[in-house]
């Protein structure tokens, strides 16, 4: 039974701007907000838009990702028929290829999509936090008739320059695609998640690998042949919350939004539209009565005797009496011991924060600033102290400044 669309999910990014967090992981299973990861948003968005089969393209630092996945139950598609499934580069015979650029990732898995025999095929981005409704995005490209559709964001423009750039007429056709232009003639960024007809992606497909220049892109070659050839090429004005989480600090604020989503835009907490994550495991918190708690969000299995301000706490955080953290974002497993004072930075996985260390600090001024990050499974120091520009990458002894 053939399937209307298909969701391709590109999770293979090595997300070199997250510093420490990546080094050994990567970017889609970087944890966020409290009890997730960044991978759990496009699967639940495919999940509540009625797609029941997604293909996750891996590439850097697979293992970690490819468990957490595993079948898929924690999103309802441990299907026998559909379902999610992990996605490697592509053996042959004479050994195996990495993914040459995002259309090759696709190219590698034509087989995979021709299971399913599917009339559209939406590509994804696996490092992105987004809440956005697939089927209408569907809806759109089918009532335009078009080959080929972007989901784009006005941004200011300002920035319009950062980004890739779709030039339309009034009817939302593209005429034109800028690639970080000097001179924007458009605001509309494009989000990097497109719908194709699948017939006319896997012409292209195999027409651009077949292209020795090719970088075998999507945004620099699969596009622009689009245009060149006259396609039906549509943009879809998306209005909700998109924040692409490539650098420390707008992973971040993108926390912190979570903490204000009556203003921010992105609001866990709506049961209409659900994120779904894989069960930490862990039992409920506990907040002790020397424990003082502000603003905060609290996972499973958090021990709290200390003093915790405007910040994330994922499963399994410890935090003693007399700790302070504030703006902080700590993910899993991580101990502050007593007296240390955690502000306005990102812990990774398992870090322990000695007694009396001081890790990060509030910037001049306030706004977003420099902050401060350490790597997973990383040991902070008793009296250590962390710069809020520094950069963890290994243990810092007791007293030690970086």
């Amino acid at each position: 039974m053939a399937k209307e669309m298909v969701a391709m999910l590109l999770a293979g990014g090595q997300g070199s701007r997250l510093y420490a967090l990546t080094q050994n992981l990567a970017k889609p299973a970087v944890p966020f907000g409290g009890k997730y990861r960044i991978i759990d948003f496009p699967i639940s968005n495919c999940v509540n838009s009625g797609i029941d089969t997604v293909g996750v393209l891996t590439q850097y630092q697979p293992v970690e990702l490819n468990n957490y996945i595993g079948n898929g139950q924690p999103w309802d598609l441990d299907r026998l028929y559909g379902g999610i499934h992990v996605l490697p580069p592509y053996q042959k015979a004479s050994g195996s290829d990495w993914f040459k650029g995002t259309a090759n990732a696709i190219y590698q898995h034509i087989a995979f999509i021709e299971k399913y025999d599917p009339k559209y095929v939406i590509i994804l981005s696996g490092d992105q936090i987004c809440k956005q409704d697939y089927n209408d995005f569907l809806q759109f490209h089918k009532a335009k008739g078009a080959e080929f559709s972007v989901a784009v964001m006005e941004v200011p423009w300002d920035d319009a320059s950062r980004f890739g750039l779709m030039v339309t007429d009034e009817n939302d056709k593209i005429t034109e695609f800028q690639e970080k232009p000097a001179n924007p003639k458009s605001n509309l960024a494009s989000m990097g998640i497109y719908i194709f007809n699948w017939d006319i992606l896997k012409k292209y497909l195999v027409e651009d690998e077949a292209d020795p220049n090719s970088e075998n892109d999507f945004g620099n070659n699969i596009i622009p042949n689009l245009l060149r050839d006259g396609r039906n090429m549509y943009a879809y004005r998306f209005d909700g919350y998109w924040k692409d989480v490539g650098t420390i600090g707008s992973l971040w604020e993108a926390n912190m939004e979570v903490l204000d989503p009556e203003n921010s835009g992105i609001d866990l907490f709506d049961e209409n539209w659900k994120i779904y994550s894989r069960n930490s495991g862990h039992t409920g918190h506990r907040i002790a009565p020397t424990a003082v708690v502000e603003d905060s969000m609290i996972t499973d299995g958090c021990d709290v005797k200390g003093t915790v301000k405007h910040s994330i706490l994922y499963a399994g955080v410890t935090v003693e009496e007399g700790a302070v953290l504030e703006d902080a974002v700590v993910m899993g497993g991580c101990t502050i011991k007593a007296g240390a004072v955690v502000k306005h930075c990102i812990l990774g996985e398992s870090v322990e924060v000695g007694e009396n260390a001081v890790v990060g600090e509030h910037p001049a001024g306030g706004g977003i600033g420099d902050v401060a990050h350490v790597g997973p499974g990383l040991k902070i120091g008793a009296n250590a102290v962390v710069s809020a520009t520094a950069k963890v990458y290994e243990d810092v002894k007791e007293g030690e400044k970086c």
